[in-house]
């Protein structure tokens, strides 16, 4: 077995870290009074609240005891917990809503930097329970209306017993290095000229190991050694925990999946293309790795 070392990922490498100051509940009728904050989604959209000072634009998570107050109609909401003893909800909007003048719709992953840094993962914990609480409102076995209990995040059938938990999707993300230089590939989706590390969702029955070898193989046909844990991040795009590994390059040429990689080559640490922003689990791969003293590159 291959000797495994740990690269912490402390919260401020991670963009999606709850702080102390928040804690989980899961029962409404529990909640402190008050305004709270709400976290309202259209689909992959959050509602922010807009205050601009020339051309300066800052935004916000609107702050009251409900979303009503401010002319938003909600569809359903589930209850996040408190930050600070302030109560916190996640809830999803129409599609068809009408904005008032001072809030807007914006994609959440175009946010980092742009919020608080605590609401902003608290903004990643809500889009996915509020996508769990949409897509589950009925039994997948038998139909019936789901009841969702005050005890736990979790609904039940009252029909046959069917328990549904929030989903969540673990994904391997890895660099493959080979002496000093790493291995990059291009996907279709990516933005124009941007590389980034191989990926892959875990499949029934694997370790996290065996999938990091099975991925690296299929998309770009080369063999891997001395696997080693770097970290771990939520990536609530939508429902996935990435899991992040190094691996060292053992044999074989790279020959792409055409059906999953337009393009994968060997880069030096000076050489690099565009590689993904700040927020992600891959640029801190990329970054360690070009700087072992963890420094981030602009």
């Amino acid at each position: 077995m291959n000797e495994v070392t740990v690269t912490d990922m402390t919260p401020s490498m991670n963009p999606f870290a709850m702080t102390t100051d928040f804690v989980a509940e899961v029962d409404p009728t529990a909640a402190p009074g008050g305004a709270g904050w709400w976290f309202g989604f259209c689909r992959s959209r959050i509602l922010v609240t807009v205050t601009k000072d020339g051309e300066l634009e800052t935004l916000g998570i609107p702050r009251v005891e409900r979303l009503e107050a401010l002319g938003i109609q909600t569809v359903r909401s589930q209850y996040l917990g408190t930050l600070s003893n302030i109560p916190c909800h996640g809830a999803e909007l129409s599609q068809e809503l009408e904005i008032p003048v001072g809030l807007a719709l914006r994609p959440l992953r175009d946010l980092y930097g742009q919020l608080d840094d605590t609401l902003f993962a608290l903004a990643g914990r809500a889009t996915q329970l509020v996508e769990w609480d949409r897509t589950h409102q009925y039994c997948g076995c038998c139909a019936t209306p789901m009841e969702q209990s005050r005890q736990e995040r979790v609904k039940r059938c009252p029909k046959c017993g069917l328990r549904q938990y929030p989903r969540l999707s673990p994904a391997v993300i890895m660099l493959v290095y080979r002496d000093s230089e790493v291995l990059l590939a291009r996907a279709p989706r990516f933005r124009a000229g941007m590389y980034s590390v191989l990926a892959g969702f875990v499949e029934p029955g694997e370790s996290l190991e065996e999938t990091v070898i099975r991925e690296v193989r299929e998309e770009v046909g080369v063999e891997i050694e001395n696997i080693q844990y770097f970290g771990s991040q939520p990536w609530p795009f939508p429902n996935s925990l990435m899991i992040g590994f190094t691996a060292r390059y053992a044999s074989g040429d790279i020959v792409i999946d055409p059906t999953e990689i337009e393009s994968a080559a060997w880069f030096t640490r000076d050489s690099l293309p565009p590689v993904p922003g700040k927020l992600s689990i891959a640029r801190k791969l990329i970054d360690a790795f070009v700087n072992p003293g963890n420094e981030a590159q602009e």
